[in-house]
């Protein structure tokens, strides 16, 4: 599933030691994360474990009280949420963030600031997401839960960006919904797009990641294949730390 990686060995995306919350009071103690270019990494854990946070570091949205964001080897701790998606990184909020009181097509208009024609960025977004093409003179806020996730990835896609990052993708959506959002997760990583996923549900997203890693009270206690980390969720979720995990 992984694409062949570039002569450029650095990550796309690596967070060293973060720590970061809201406020004095810190979520993340100490976060060591990669993503590697064209890998599809899961990040899991239940609420409250910290993975939001890990997004919004990663996004710009969230400035880290210390350690270092690193974007393809360049640091860029402090570097406001516009210019990291100027440099590929983009991120699809939990909530889907659509304008609601816009139709589809008017939604994804929106994109084109990035530079793209709105003839190729509409054309893009159709194709990837046929029933956008569908619904798009309706509002988006009346479109069902699943159309509105689509509406938010193909915006997010607009951007052509290097790494996409998904918060809960699966949120509140029938289990069939979310088997068809990720069958086109998986077709974006066979295209060699990076993605960061963070989900609370991790069955579905497990069956597309290259790498998955564990994340509790604010730091990463397990990063693995898949199939190894599936083995110690229940654990981790019950709050049992694994014979194999890292140190609170």
């Amino acid at each position: 599933m992984m694409a062949p990686q570039p002569a450029d060995d650095r990550a796309l995306l690596e967070l060293r030691g973060i720590r970061a919350g809201y406020g004095i009071i810190d979520v993340l103690h100490g976060v060591d994360l990669r993503v590697e270019r064209g890998q599809v990494m899961a990040l899991l854990g239940p609420n409250g474990a910290g993975k939001s946070t890990t997004l919004g570091v990663a996004s710009g949205q969230i400035h880290p009280t210390a350690g270092r964001l690193l974007i393809s080897g360049r640091e860029l701790n402090g570097v406001r949420p516009e210019a990291l998606a100027r440099a590929g990184v983009c991120l699809v909020p939990e909530g889907r963030g659509i304008f609601p009181n816009l139709t589809v097509a008017e939604n994804i208009r929106m994109m084109t600031y990035s530079g793209g024609s709105y003839a190729d960025v509409q054309s893009r977004a159709f194709a990837q997401f046929p029933r956008l093409e569908e619904r798009r003179r309706q509002l988006a806020g009346t479109l069902s839960g699943g159309e509105q996730q689509m509406l938010s990835m193909a915006r997010a896609l607009a951007t052509d960006p290097a790494l996409l990052m998904l918060d809960e993708l699966s949120m509140g959506l029938a289990p069939i919904i979310v088997e068809e959002l990720y069958g086109q997760v998986a077709e974006l990583a066979r295209s060699g797009l990076s993605i960061l996923i963070v989900e609370q549900f991790a069955q579905t997203v497990l069956g597309v990641a290259d790498i998955a890693a564990i994340m509790l009270q604010g730091r990463i206690q397990r990063t693995g294949p898949p199939a190894e980390i599936a083995e110690e969720l229940t654990a981790a979720y019950l709050g049992i730390q694994s014979p194999n995990g890292g140190d609170h």
